[in-house]
């Protein structure tokens, strides 16, 4: 594990050097390392106030609202392949990207400001979740079939009502207004993200993140049959549920700030699993330094590799669909 976590923070270390030196401004990265330590009162020799800005105020926030992401979703998404015992879910499984996309629509619809969008966004996510156990609880307590399973195809379903309602807004939104705000919001992008939006997004990832990485230890018995981990003594309800909740959490609230940003909570989980193995102790730390750099990444690239800024679910449907395509083929060699 050791070697793993080494790896994978060297490459985050990179990605964050980069992030930081790359863009219309260039910073060298003895500066970019200059500003850093004095912000963090390490000392170091004074830089251009112009240089100060750019690395803390400009590309700071944005920097920070990529790693959060990032390692949210791939914590997210590790987390439900195992609960569901298929590697081939993601963090929207149980329609928390879909809610949290109606509620963003709905705020642009009613010209909320910022904050207000963020919030129905949220608030969105949270009770597609809701609605989504709420209704799997009810069709397994009258039709007593595999509890996973219905929760599964409850949140597909519901996931394309949320679809249709968001379909329906976007017919009724003002075609030269709020039309393009909805469709770049849906491909995800971190452009707008600034300092005041940290907060939001980082108190609920820091919460979440914390319950999932306090009960990784859990997850290993988790991933086993239901009956097989009740042997074991684990109360597999009231942890399915605390975890669920937990990786709603984060990625309502990563979704509430950058959009839809698909791929990440199903390729990075796999990544890892390739660097330290399947067990999960060792997979959602790796997972999350991965998930972050993997997302920092894939923003400077979208902020640079054009004029114009492009949207993040766009770079990530390129890396991620090959990937998928592979994963498909080893789906059917079986899954450890």
């Amino acid at each position: 594990m050791r070697s793993g976590l080494a790896a994978a923070g060297v490459l985050l270390g990179a990605a964050v050097l980069l992030a930081f030196g790359v863009g219309r401004f260039p910073v060298a990265p003895a500066d970019v390392l200059r500003v850093l330590g004095d912000a963090l009162g390490l000392g170091g020799a004074t830089v251009p106030e112009n240089v100060r800005n750019v690395v803390l105020h400009i590309r700071g926030p944005r920097i920070v609202a990529a790693l959060a992401v990032g390692a949210a979703l791939a914590l997210a998404g590790a987390t439900f392949q195992g609960l569901f015992r298929n590697p081939l879910v993601s963090p929207d499984i149980l329609g928390a990207s879909a809610g949290a996309a109606l509620g963003a629509v709905l705020g642009i619809f009613f010209a909320l400001p910022l904050v207000g969008i963020q919030a129905a966004a949220f608030a969105g996510g949270m009770l597609a979740v809701g609605a989504v156990v709420l209704v799997g609880s009810a069709v397994q307590a009258a039709d007593r079939g595999d509890p996973v399973l219905v929760l599964l195809l409850t949140g597909l379903v519901l996931g394309a009502l949320v679809g249709a309602g968001i379909g329906l807004v976007k017919v009724l939104a003002d075609p030269y207004d709020q039309l393009p705000a909805m469709t770049f919001w849906l491909l995800g992008s971190l452009s707008g993200a600034t300092a005041r939006d940290l907060g939001p997004l980082l108190l609920p990832v820091l919460v979440g993140a914390g319950t999932l990485l306090a009960l990784r230890h859990r997850l290993d018995a988790l991933s086993l049959p239901d009956e097989e981990a009740r042997a074991l003594g684990l109360p597999t309800t009231a942890l399915r549920l605390a975890l669920i909740a937990a990786a709603t959490l984060v990625t309502a609230a990563s979704v509430a700030l950058a959009g839809i940003v698909g791929w990440v909570g199903l390729v990075v989980p796999h990544l890892a699993r390739f660097l330290v193995g399947p067990s999960f102790p060792r997979l959602l730390p790796v997972a999350a330094l991965i998930g972050g750099g993997f997302l920092l990444l894939i923003d400077t690239l979208a902020r640079t590799m054009a004029a114009v800024e492009v949207p993040l679910g766009l770079l990530t449907a390129l890396v991620g669909t090959p990937f998928f395509i592979a994963l498909l083929r080893r789906a059917r060699r079986g899954w450890a």
